[in-house]
């Protein structure tokens, strides 16, 4: 789990490279959620996927809150696996 900070006004696109992990699979859905949902908290605004990787692009977020950011995907072969990244908001 990897440590990433934003600040609250940025509007920036994560992503993660799933082709380590596939053995030969690849993404056919992906989905994004945050934790804690709160008033003026961290937003999925928009996401995406590819073969092999998936992308969120995040807005918000209370300076000094931790948000788990977690995208679920299934792959090919109907196997499911997830990924969480852990953000801070602070002002940058």
């Amino acid at each position: 789990m990897s440590l990433l900070l934003k600040d609250p006004d940025a509007r920036i696109d994560h992503g993660v490279d799933w082709s380590a992990y596939l053995a030969g699979q690849s993404l056919v859905a992906s989905g994004w959620t945050v934790a804690p949902v709160e008033t003026g908290g961290l937003v999925v605004e928009a996401s995406a996927f590819e073969a092999q990787r998936s992308s969120v692009r995040l807005s918000g977020g209370v300076i000094g809150h931790v948000y788990r950011l977690v995208n679920r995907v299934a792959l090919s072969d109907g196997q499911v696996d997830e990924r969480t990244l852990t953000i801070r908001v602070e002002e940058r």
